[in-house]
């Protein structure tokens, strides 16, 4: 195992604070203690009581800390990490979460708890589990495991009960004292009513209130959204009301998840009839979600479409909804307490399961609409959409696999999303959710085509993990499905992904007829999207290694061309990278260059991590053609760590490991073997981010450029890099279209 240097910068994912933090000063400086003397501290208590709001505080308390500490403090310089669990249903999904809080994408078929415990075991970080009550049993054990094999990390955990866990050091936490309930419900009264104010004349009734609410931040928060339209004193009477109701006529304290129950429950009776239906139908959504899926989903003959929004509006105003600017726009989120009131309420109508299916509709026509429009200049945008998703559309999948008989609509779901497995950097969910689908066995006639598309995702997806057995496996069993249904779409993907195969394995001559044969089908078929054209692509880069250099470049050309034309970026940048090697090959270094930079955005701006390393590493063979041996090397350790995500580095190819092993050879003989160790290991110690910045930055002028290589020599410098015929290329992309 390679030495990792620690880094002297910290990152991290904690999102920025909506509103501000309120008192709790003694609670964050007790639970930064407890955090310097043990490895995993629970923040716990009732619902509603602030223990998200502390935890991210103390988090960020943390960070602040270790960033001002720089190099004079190990702990927790490879940042501070957040993963929220409560949206986490399945025990199946919960060291996947993890493993996407903390920014790792994994192409290979490892466990994600094998990702998660080798990404963890070199490194000092603070890792925050916010929501796991559902799943405490699995959650324990992964931090057991975690805390065991990764010296370094340590836990902040916010939850209803602790982990119970050896050395767990549990924070239990009480609501607020009178001095800070009263000022938190005076800011949020104030923000919900600017010409709110805390006077002589209510201030009696206002203690009064945080004294019947228990100090709850919750249910403060609630009362406060109140104060909008009722005045201090309507708002206790109401609530001393629904207290003697639920207590027999007996006042006094009452038990803190009572108080709780009791605010959310009179904030429910105090909605109308509308507010009341549209707070339980929006129960069914989990995480975020927007106005349009609202509409869709909520909507009917008792809360017509048109009213939606305003009865949206009055949720919001009663702080029963946030509302939140995100990548994908405006979206709305239900705190977890409020969800499920709302749900039990929806059950007792009778209504659940009904709005269950029409949440998985939604949902099945949002992916099939972003795969249509990820053939276009919204691919970003459309990337950004569905991982806001994530959730909803996890949701839609779990219920389509509810019932045997719509298993096809799983299926179908699963294979519409192949853009997001295969693009985005999701392959080990991808292939989770396509196994799923599959489990039930061959669909009917009529559902034949879900089955079929299902199977060549998961071709697709299992050759990009390096599953050569299961990819195959899948992709004849839809080549011959497709055959016998008349199918002529899946026929062509089946034969392009069995082409794929073929180029990653060193079979260039059947590659090239695979290949060339999906093209035909797809052409035939009338299909034009962006895995015809990655097909193109493929065939290009076949051809480049078999020597015909020519060939490869007419048809990455004419990607290029319509890509620019549809304004599709995420197959552009495979076809620039076939672009860029030709122009090293002929000695055209800056727009080798110039080519690869752009190549490089774009991967990274899709989480593409297979085309982000193969691009990062070429940049790499035209910085050391440039002259710049030492820069070279550092982009060449910075891949390193890349491919680890990747699997085995460039799929054990001859043929696409060329350009790394050629960069490291003519870098090492200038530099010599120490100091080109020294260099690649400053870049192994890059995170993403920095690599990818250190990659865009051109290089200062060489002083001395590399000595052109001999003839015959495979070389990464002008004049030498290309393929010959009957020889191996030096450097090619790779035929792999994802990240």
């Amino acid at each position: 195992m390679r030495q990792r240097p620690v880094r002297q910068r910290t990152c991290g994912n904690l999102p920025s604070e909506l509103s501000r933090f309120v008192g709790r000063g003694a609670e964050l400086a007790e639970v930064g203690r407890l955090l310097e003397a043990s490895r995993l501290v629970t923040v716990t208590g009732v619902g509603g009581v602030g223990k998200s709001r502390l935890a991210l505080a103390a988090a960020r308390d943390a960070a602040e800390a270790a960033e001002a500490a720089g190099a004079a403090k190990e702990r927790y310089c490879d940042g501070v990490w957040l993963a929220e669990l409560s949206c986490v249903r399945d025990p199946a999904l919960l060291e996947l979460t993890l493993a996407e809080s903390l920014g790792l994408t994994d192409h290979t078929t490892r466990p994600p708890r094998t990702v998660l415990a080798e990404h963890l075991a070199e490194r000092q970080l603070l890792l925050v589990l916010d929501g796991f009550e559902q799943l405490v049993d699995e959650t324990a054990e992964l931090v057991r495991e975690l805390l065991r094999r990764s010296p370094g990390l340590r836990v902040l955990a916010a939850g209803r009960r602790p982990l119970d866990l050896d050395g767990e050091q549990a924070f239990p936490l009480a609501p607020p004292g009178p001095e800070e309930a009263l000022e938190l419900l005076a800011e949020r009264a104030a923000a919900a009513d600017p010409g709110f104010a805390v006077t002589a004349a209510n201030r009696p009734a206002l203690v009064e209130l945080c004294t019947r609410l228990d100090g709850i931040p919750l249910a403060l928060e609630l009362a406060a959204g109140r104060l909008r339209a009722l005045s201090p004193e309507q708002v206790l009477t109401r609530l001393e009301d629904r207290f003697a109701l639920l207590t027999g006529g007996v006042r006094g304290a009452l038990p803190r998840h009572r108080a709780l129950r009791t605010a959310i429950g009179w904030s429910h009776e105090l909605c109308t009839a509308q507010e009341r239906l549209l707070w339980a139908r929006l129960s069914v959504f989990a995480g975020h979600f927007d106005l349009d899926a609202v509409e869709y989903v909520c909507a009917g003959a008792d809360l017509p479409v048109d009213s939606v929004l305003d009865v949206l509006g009055e949720l919001l105003t009663q702080s029963l909804l946030a509302r939140e600017e995100t990548a994908a726009g405006v979206r709305y989120r239900m705190l977890e307490t409020v969800r499920a009131y709302g749900a039990g309420w929806l059950e007792s109508l009778g209504d659940a399961g009904r709005l269950r299916r029409r949440h998985r509709d939604w949902y099945v026509g949002l992916a099939t609409w972003c795969e249509l429009d990820w053939f276009s200049p919204r691919q970003q945008e459309v990337a950004a959409l569905v991982e806001a998703e994530l959730p909803n559309l996890r949701l839609a999948l779990e219920c389509c696999l509810e019932d045997p008989d719509e298993a096809h609509l799983g299926q179908y779901l699963a294979g519409t999303l192949w853009f997001y497995w295969a693009g985005c950097g999701r392959l080990t969910e991808g292939r989770y959710w396509l196994d799923r689908t599959l489990e039930p066995g061959p669909a009917e006639s009529e559902h034949a085509g879900s089955r079929l598309k299902a199977l060549w995702v998961l071709g697709y997806v299992a050759a990009l993990q390096g599953d050569a057995v299961a990819s195959m496996s899948a992709l004849y069993e839809c080549r011959d499905g497709a055959a016998r249904t008349g199918n002529p779409v899946a026929a062509a993907y089946a034969v392009h992904r069995l082409g794929c195969l073929a180029l990653v394995s060193d079979d260039m001559a059947r590659a090239g007829e695979l290949l060339g044969s999906a093209l035909e089908q797809y052409r035939d078929a009338g299909e034009l999207n962006s895995n015809v054209l990655m097909c193109q692509v493929e065939l290009a880069m076949a051809l480049a290694f078999q020597g015909d250099l020519a060939g490869a470049l007419s048809l990455c050309r004419e990607v290029r061309d319509i890509c620019e034309e549809r304004g599709e970026r995420w197959t552009k940048a495979y076809a620039l990278y076939v672009l860029a090697y030709a122009a090293l090959d002929a000695g055209g270094t800056a727009e080798a260059r110039r080519l690869l930079s752009e190549c490089v955005t774009i991967n990274h701006a899709f989480r593409d991590l297979v085309g982000l390393v193969l691009a990062v590493e070429l940049l790499a063979l035209v910085t050391a053609a440039e002259g710049h041996p030492a820069e070279a090397a550092v982009l060449q350790g910075a891949a390193e760590p890349m491919w680890d995500g990747v699997g085995l580095q460039l799929f054990g190819s001859g043929y696409f490991n060329a350009p790394r092993l050629m960069c490291r050879e003519r870098a090492g003989e200038l530099l010599g073997a120490e100091r080109y160790e020294a260099c690649a290991q400053h870049g192994r110690s890059l995170s993403a981010e920095e690599a990818v910045e250190r990659a865009l930055r051109a290089p200062e002028p060489a002083v001395e450029p590399l000595p052109r290589p001999r003839a015959g020599e495979a070389s990464g410098t002008a004049g030498g890099t290309g393929p010959r015929k009957n020889r191996k290329p030096v450097g090619s992309p790779k035929g792999e279209p994802t990240g």
